[in-house]
């Protein structure tokens, strides 16, 4: 393989991989729900502030930086749940869709208000910047980190979703909800423990897509956003493992 053609896989794998991460939270909600969250793409958003606030303080390891902005991205998605999401349960669907466009619309002009809208300088540590040689190819570092770290949540999200109660309980709510009611599973906590994993990935991508890019303002969330969707749609909307699909795609 070519430097050329070896250089551009790398690239759309690293890509890819930020879409996925995104994608894979659209497919759970929309999967147990029945709902497409617009306000998800901006919690890239939400995860790419936390992390500059909390790296601009140089008194936290990255390792724990990261922990962090997955824990403000699942308290994210679960507060979207209970103040958007709860309460529309059982109205029309476009209900729901609208309640989540109010939300994206909170988010992202609370943010222009709180932060302004000029982008941000958001830079990961020089050995992340570094280039690596591949082959023929020279990719960046934090390449690398972004392909592995989504590969290694994929997989520690299919062991959950596969081998644990919860996981279990969530599989039931796709197939269907009602039956799952009945048979005793805790809908509610279920279907915010989803939001909770899902929004968990987005902010972790947004963590990703700042350092990867260096620079991020309150609207960067919309565009990855909608590629995310459209991912997810190419996969199946519903399928974890076809919005991961669809994002490499």
């Amino acid at each position: 393989m070519s430097a050329y053609y070896l250089q551009q896989l790398l690239n759309g794998l690293m890509l890819g991989s930020l879409y996925a991460l995104i994608a894979i939270g659209f497919s759970m909600i929309y999967g147990i729900v029945r709902l497409i969250n617009f306000a998800h793409g901006d919690l890239l958003m939400v995860g790419a502030f936390t992390t500059l606030g909390l790296a601009s303080t140089g008194l936290l390891p990255w390792w724990v930086i990261a922990l962090l902005v997955l824990a403000t991205g699942a308290l994210s998605g679960i507060t979207i749940e209970r103040v958007a999401i709860r309460p529309m349960r059982g109205a029309p669907q476009v209900t729901g869709f609208i309640a989540t466009l109010a939300v994206s619309v909170v988010i992202e002009n609370g943010g222009l208000i709180l932060l302004s809208g000029q982008p941000r300088t958001f830079l990961f540590p020089e050995i992340m910047r570094s280039r690596v040689t591949i082959g023929p190819a020279s990719v960046a570092a934090v390449d690398l980190v972004i392909i592995g770290s989504t590969l290694l949540l994929c997989v520690l999200l299919l062991l959950f979703v596969r081998g644990t109660r919860m996981g279990r309980a969530m599989r039931a709510l796709a197939d269907n909800l009602l039956a799952a009611r009945l048979m005793g599973i805790d809908v509610d906590r279920t279907i915010m423990t989803a939001f909770a994993i899902g929004s968990a990935f987005a902010a972790f991508a947004g963590l990703l897509w700042g350092g990867r890019f260096g620079q991020i303002d309150p609207l960067i969330g919309f565009a990855p956003g909608l590629k995310a969707f459209v991912a997810c749609v190419i996969g199946g909307v519903g399928s974890i493992g076809g919005a991961v699909l669809g994002g490499y795609l």
